[in-house]
């Protein structure tokens, strides 16, 4: 697995292989890449400052 940050376009990028991606869905703030037999590939988390900022919310709140 690989993550990656694009700071620029604010997009975390998490990569659970590298097998060749045939189409992508769009969820929420995240588009999400597959192979052909619909495995999972990539996840793009868009506005990603703002997911984090999400989720740390929701931790913190459990806490």
């Amino acid at each position: 697995m690989r993550i990656s940050y694009d700071r620029e376009v604010d997009v975390l990028m998490v990569e659970f292989s590298e097998e060749k991606i045939e189409y992508a869905e769009e969820v929420g703030p995240m588009i999400v890449h597959f192979t052909s037999e619909g495995k999972p590939v990539l996840v793009e988390i868009l506005d990603a400052s703002e997911f984090v900022a999400e989720v740390e919310k929701v931790l913190k709140e459990k806490g």
